[in-house]
């Protein structure tokens, strides 16, 4: 669909509206990870694993900062590993979503509006390589709903951010899974927790070491693009 035939500002305003939407409403519903996990635990696996695939790709979008509970709900009922794979099943929907969301109703207002400096910019993101989009999408830095939404008002082609996000993303998720089963419900509520959790699996040290060298890369890529 060619989103040249909209007006730009107007789609821009609409992204910009339905985002506002999204987050004000968001604070009015309350995500209870022990509900979660009693209402999908009734059902089979197979039926609670695509019950939790689509509620995650649904609820995130709607509720923004949501992903947490999701996070620690799908570590508890389905384990690391396969909440992980879960995870990324839904990360992979709700970035194709995203991204096509920005890309058709912003980025027109972007291309329309940006001065020759942020022309420029653009430019230089729709080049950036496929490595570089891996480490945005492995390392802790920007949030995966933030990232999506960014590169669908910029010139960075779907199907290699797509790729990216198939790549990359996995590194974090399995990561955070593994985390989180390890700690349970107490990295909500002791913060100290974690630092017991990691002082007791010192190869999990090592691994963190790679993620934080991947975060220094994606902080450094990001100066350099700005």
């Amino acid at each position: 669909m060619n989103i040249k035939k909209y007006r730009p500002d107007l789609g821009f305003l609409l992204l910009i509206l339905a985002l506002f939407l999204l987050w004000y409403s968001g604070r009015f519903f309350h995500l209870d990870i022990q509900s979660i996990r009693k209402s999908l635990e009734r059902f089979p696996i197979v039926a609670s694993s695509a019950i939790y695939v689509l509620l995650y790709v649904v609820v995130t979008f709607f509720i923004f900062f949501s992903k947490d509970i999701f996070y620690l709900a799908g570590a508890l009922i389905f384990g690391p590993y396969f909440s992980a794979l879960l995870i990324f099943i839904s990360e992979v929907i709700n970035a194709f979503i995203l991204f096509y969301f920005a890309r058709y109703l912003g980025r027109a207002f972007v291309e329309k509006s940006a001065g020759r400096k942020y022309k420029n910019l653009d430019e230089r993101l729709g080049r950036i390589s496929l490595f570089w989009l891996f480490i945005f999408r492995a390392a802790p830095i920007i949030p995966y709903r933030f990232l999506d939404l960014a590169a669908g008002l910029t010139k960075i082609n779907l199907r290699k951010y797509i790729l990216a996000v198939i790549l990359g993303s996995p590194v974090k998720i399995f990561w955070l899974q593994y985390v989180l089963y390890g700690v349970g419900e107490s990295v909500f509520t002791d913060p100290n927790a974690i630092v017991v959790y990691f002082t007791e699996n010192p190869n999990l040290l090592l691994f963190s070491l790679i993620y934080i060298i991947l975060a220094g890369m994606a902080i450094y890529k990001i100066g350099r693009k700005y």
